[in-house]
């Protein structure tokens, strides 16, 4: 399962769905652009060290950005930002998902809906 930015936000700000939702996953992933915007809204060095450690506490893996993913994220950025409003972040996330073949697992179903080759676990906070 590759968990979404917003889900492990949620985490953080000690939401007992979002931690219940990642614990019961045997096999936790995040692309890596969700790892650059979770370090890009820490406010310290020391909450950067906490987002690194609470990932590997929990063994997530990073999926690394490739070719394919860049290449099928312009195609969703062509397709869907204009009449669904999908932004280049979530083009990524949702490139690395349907690359690798594996469930998206977010709370903004709605900047997803619009590419249909993705299977998505909808994460509902409340």
């Amino acid at each position: 399962m590759i968990f979404d930015t917003d889900v492990i936000i949620w985490c953080f700000r000690g939401n007992e769905r979002a931690a219940a939702a990642i614990k019961e996953e045997n096999a936790r992933e995040i692309s890596t652009v969700s790892l650059m915007e979770l370090l890009q809204g820490a406010r310290s060095k020391q909450e950067q060290k906490v987002i690194g450690k609470f990932l590997r506490d929990l063994s997530f893996s990073v999926i690394p950005l490739s070719e394919n993913i860049g290449h099928r994220a312009c195609i969703y950025v062509e397709e869907y930002c204009l009449k669904g409003g999908l932004q280049m972040a979530d083009a990524l996330i949702a490139a690395t998902a349907v690359e690798h073949r594996k469930t998206l697992c977010s709370g903004n179903a709605k900047h997803y809906r619009v590419v249909s080759e993705i299977e998505l676990k909808v994460f509902k906070p409340e």
